[in-house]
């Protein structure tokens, strides 16, 4: 089992940032991938970015590229998710999820990031 517990969520003021965190314990994956989502009320959730544990690679959803940065410590299997240019339409739940890549397996109970106007 992998248990992911995010972190980092909160309130700001649109044009900010803030860096979300997500730690997985439990078992790893050095072959997999991790993820961040979103879902914002009343909507479906979202694929933002992923990332590959053996070697970094990357991937986007195209509307947060350039404004949000996914990154991997492998030491102590944490994923961060820097966000900047902060819109009050990223005001979401964000949820990380680990797996082999796109197939998501595990996810975490989602920190809440409020973007006000």
């Amino acid at each position: 089992q992998v248990q992911l517990v995010e972190s980092g969520g909160g309130l700001v003021q649109a044009g900010g940032s803030l860096r979300l965190y997500c730690a997985a314990s439990g078992r790893t994956f050095r072959r997999g991938a991790m993820a961040w989502f979103r879902q914002a009320p009343g909507k479906e959730r979202e694929f933002l970015a992923a990332i590959v544990w053996s070697g970094g690679s990357t991937q986007y959803r195209d509307s947060v590229k350039g404004r949000f940065t996914i990154s991997r410590d492998n030491s102590d299997h944490t994923v961060y998710l820097q966000m900047n240019s902060l819109k009050p339409e990223d005001t979401a739940v964000y949820y990380c999820a680990a797996g082999p890549l796109g197939v998501w397996n595990y996810w975490g109970k989602g920190t809440l990031v409020t973007v006000s106007s």
